[in-house]
């Protein structure tokens, strides 16, 4: 049995962690210290990873000030969301958007920005933005874990990994001058031969992480082992460079769609592909109406975000997830909470609507985590139809593979988390 706070399986971006016994758990979810201080990993929105603290610390520390702390995503817009939301939380008045980044007093954002070792004067304008800081004073840690927490929107532990290797070398820099409206692109490097054949001609932006960027030598791993190990994640899907990001997602969305079940190569899926409207098994949907996200908080995050900006920011009907819930509170107007997915809640929903409260969507689990009840998804719907909500539902225990909600919802989302990668180590959301 692995011990507390050992990553299961073993492995160095695992998203799992051992507590176990009950009293590990207790220990965990109270804060106590005897379990904590043995973290060595755990589920990433609820514990940042090692890596990324130790980016984040090394970022306060050349470009912040004592007392301030870090929390790094991989864009601006998301990290200005979280700059509002801490403002906004502190109730103080939000800077604009001319002042992000620029603005020294606490919290502020700053882009970090990758140069080229052979190329030291990178033209900042072209330059991609690798990872956005968001500054912040040490008392308001707990807001700042919030929207980490609740949004998802974090970057991943390999990023992180990758952009403390580069900062360490002196080649991950603040962007002091303003990004350009079109980026100026140059041509990527060769990859392996066996990858240049049939293989993607795109250009890649200036400032943009390099083929293979996740695979950097960490303690334990021998230099002359890293082709090796390379070799292994790309050759079985685990770690393409960035020029098959694009055929790889546009594969996993297929294969969501229903359009793709072959076990075979990347490339020879690709080519085999169904390009017709409908999917297998019916589900009358193509990989345009699957998006994906970093993970399932994330897709649900998004999806009331894409809602509030589609209709009215009305309250939603929440049935139980907690994360959920604390998404509806902290980023909408609110929402109605339903704790037993019961008859008699449909009822009350039912009169209050007939009473003319109006929502913008009833958001609920196919199955409940953990209790495992069910909503009568076709008495939502009707309701839904008839009073015109929204219907989001998370089908993560349930997994699209098994349970086909569509029919009943205008949105499914799900944590593709717990089915991705036989490792347990690859986060994802659609």
């Amino acid at each position: 049995m692995a011990e507390v706070g050992q990553p299961i399986p073993d492995t160095a971006h695992a998203v799992s962690v051992s507590l176990p016994s009950w009293e590990a758990n207790v220990g965990y979810e109270e804060g106590e210290e005897w379990v904590v201080s043995k973290m060595k990993n755990g589920y990433p929105r609820f514990f940042i990873n090692l890596g990324i603290r130790a980016l984040a610390d090394s970022i306060v520390e050349k470009y912040g000030r004592p007392g301030q702390k870090a929390m790094l995503f991989p864009s601006k817009s998301i990290a200005s969301r979280c700059l509002e939301f801490i403002k906004k939380t502190q109730s103080t008045a939000v800077v604009s958007a001319e002042t992000l980044g620029c603005n020294e007093e606490d919290p502020h954002i700053l882009d970090l920005i990758i140069f080229d070792s052979d190329s030291p004067r990178l033209d900042e304008k072209n330059a991609v933005t690798a990872v956005t800081a968001v500054l912040y004073p040490t008392e308001t840690i707990s807001i700042a874990a919030r929207f980490w927490q609740h949004t998802g929107d974090g970057i991943s532990s390999r990023r992180g990994e990758f952009l403390q290797q580069l900062f360490a070398e002196g080649r991950l820099k603040r962007r002091l001058k303003p990004p350009s409206d079109r980026l100026e692109t140059k041509a990527a490097p060769k990859g392996p031969k066996r990858y240049q054949k049939g293989g993607p001609k795109e250009s890649q932006p200036s400032g943009s992480l390099p083929r293979g960027s996740a695979i950097v030598v960490s303690s334990g791993i021998n230099k002359d082992d890293l082709d090796f190990f390379q070799y292994v994640e790309e050759r079985f899907g685990r770690n393409l460079g960035n020029l098959h990001a694009k055929n790889a997602k546009l594969a996993i969305r297929r294969r969501i769609a229903g359009k793709l079940e072959a076990n075979i190569e990347l490339s020879e899926a690709l080519a085999e592909m169904n390009y017709s409207k409908e999917g297998n098994g019916g589900r009358g949907i193509s990989e345009q109406d699957v998006f994906l996200f970093p993970t399932g908080m994330s897709s649900i995050c998004n999806s009331h975000r894409t809602l509030m900006k589609a209709r009215k920011p009305l309250k939603s009907i929440m049935f139980p997830y907690i994360d959920t819930l604390k998404v509806l509170e902290h980023f909408g107007p609110g929402c109605v909470f339903y704790g037993h997915c019961s008859s008699a809640e449909l009822d009350d929903l039912e009169k209050r609507c007939q009473s003319g409260e109006r929502f913008l969507a009833l958001f609920c689990e196919f199955p409940g985590n953990p209790l495992l009840k069910t909503p009568d998804l076709k008495r939502i719907r009707d309701l839904a139809n008839k009073f015109d909500f929204a219907v989001v539902v998370d089908e993560t225990i349930g997994n699209f593979l098994n349970v086909h909600v569509l029919p009943a919802a205008d949105m499914v989302v799900s944590s593709l988390t717990k089915v991705f990668s036989g490792d347990s180590n690859v986060m994802g959301g659609r």
